[in-house]
């Protein structure tokens, strides 16, 4: 690393406190006693007056060329940073990452303006000075924190604090009479600028809680604040207390409206669950059937025919036995002939003369009979 001395220059035009000369020997070395950069986030960045630099080495001024090859361990480059910081956001910790970043060791002051200054020449704030000193003090970027930092930078600030370098967007800040605050800065070498974050800014936050006004003042009504506290009158406090009853009703129809949906919802899914059980089902009751019962009725038919003949037993009388005992015949009356009830089964004649023949002796007989 190179080694500080109080010479100013050496001879090749570059300062010997970035040289790899060694010291001279008449000249006594004084060692820096700068604060160091924090590397542990334990606690809460300090503020100037508590630790303020007491270094008795000189600070030679250094070129943004020079600090950007590295400067020696107990000689950080003070880089500066000012501003309101009114409602801190990511856009203000984005800038002081790149104030920080901008050099390999860098020990990042922050000036934060008074409520005096900020409202002489800005405007009112939504958060005092003590909050927004402490909003600076826990941001891991910032080593320290300078209360009621000058609106506009003056050579006895920067040498009371051993400045190196002020850190702000490019864009010319026209204030206090000045088209340019840090145009001084610019002219002596010591600007480095950063850059803005698009789409966010102290002013387009406001913005927004001016714009939805009417959203925020319902809004902490409802949670307990009082109107008084709210600024707000007794008829826009009527007013929004209202409108509160009716969001709430809006919600409670919402509410039903997306259970009933839920409902609907899952008695369609049952419902189509359920038709492609039942199809199942029948599908399988369908394939059953055919597998015991055959595609062409063939167990049917069988089964009809069984059942047929078993109906036709049933319905023809029985046959009365062969062995029965004859009726014996009555002595004062003439033998009646005995009739068979059952048909007697005869084989058709063969030939018309077997009928002829057949129906004589039927006839004879009826003769002999009577």
């Amino acid at each position: 690393m190179p080694v500080l001395t109080t010479d100013a220059e050496s001879e090749t035009g570059i300062p010997k406190s970035l040289s790899n000369e060694p010291p001279s020997e008449t000249m006594e070395e004084i060692e820096h006693t700068c604060p160091q950069p924090r590397l542990t986030l334990t606690a809460p960045a300090p503020f100037a007056d508590e630790v303020s630099c007491q270094c008795q080495a000189p600070h030679e001024k250094l070129t943004i060329a020079q600090a950007r090859l590295g400067t020696p361990v107990d000689r950080p480059v003070r880089v500066y940073a000012d501003g309101i910081f009114d409602l801190f956001h990511s856009g203000h910790a984005r800038a002081l990452m790149q104030a920080k970043t901008l050099f390999p060791n860098s020990y990042l002051l922050v000036g934060v303006c008074s409520d005096d200054l900020t409202h002489k020449f800005k405007g009112f704030t939504v958060m005092n000075e003590a909050e927004r000193y402490e909003a600076l003090r826990h941001c891991r970027y910032v080593d320290e924190v300078i209360r009621d930092a000058p609106w506009t930078l003056t050579p006895e600030f920067l040498e009371k604090h051993k400045i190196d370098f002020v850190a702000h967007d490019d864009i010319p800040y026209s204030s206090a009479g000045s088209d340019d605050v840090y145009k001084h800065i610019k002219e002596a070498g010591m600007f480095v600028p950063t850059q803005r974050t698009e789409g966010i800014s102290t002013s387009d936050i406001i913005t927004r809680i001016v714009r939805d006004y009417d959203v925020y003042a319902r809004r902490n009504l409802q949670r307990g604040y009082t109107a008084k506290e709210l600024n707000v009158s007794f008829i826009n406090e009527k007013k929004y207390r209202f409108q509160n009853q009716v969001d709430k009703m809006k919600e409670k129809v919402k509410n039903v409206e997306e259970r009933s949906k839920e409902f609907v919802n899952r008695v369609e899914e049952k419902s189509h669950d359920l038709i492609q059980k039942w199809e199942e089902k029948s599908r399988e009751f369908i394939g059953n059937f055919l597998e015991l019962f055959g595609p062409d009725g063939a167990w049917w038919k069988q089964m009809f025919q069984e059942r047929s003949s078993r109906m036709l037993q049933a319905l023809s009388p029985k046959q009365s036995p062969v062995s029965s005992p004859t009726r014996s015949r009555s002595p004062s009356r003439s033998p009646s002939p005995t009739f068979s009830w059952l048909p007697v089964k005869t084989s058709p004649p063969s030939s018309p003369k077997a009928a002829s023949a057949s129906i004589s002796s039927l006839s004879e007989g009826d003769e002999d009979e009577k």
